[in-house]
């Protein structure tokens, strides 16, 4: 194992840590299927949705996925060299 896996090892472990933290910070999203069953799911405060923090959350949450995507490609590029 030469610096360079070791970094990329180290790199994979905290970017994974990050998105479980992320994904445990989200809302359940069970809780808008009674609304949208009774009708209260379209309200004003789900109209401005974009700005909340989930939805912060749930954008982030899609970065990190895809740079630990690039880090475990970047991890089976080293181990095949």
């Amino acid at each position: 194992m030469n610096a360079w896996e070791i970094i990329l090892g180290i790199l994979i472990l905290i970017v994974s840590i990050i998105v479980i933290g992320v994904v445990l910070l989200q809302q359940g999203h069970r809780s808008g299927v009674n609304g949208a069953i009774s009708g209260a799911a379209d309200t004003f405060l789900s109209k401005t949705k974009a700005r909340t923090v989930d939805a912060k959350l749930a954008r982030y949450t899609k970065y990190i996925a895809l740079a630990f995507f690039v880090l475990i490609l970047l991890a089976n590029v080293f181990a095949a060299i």
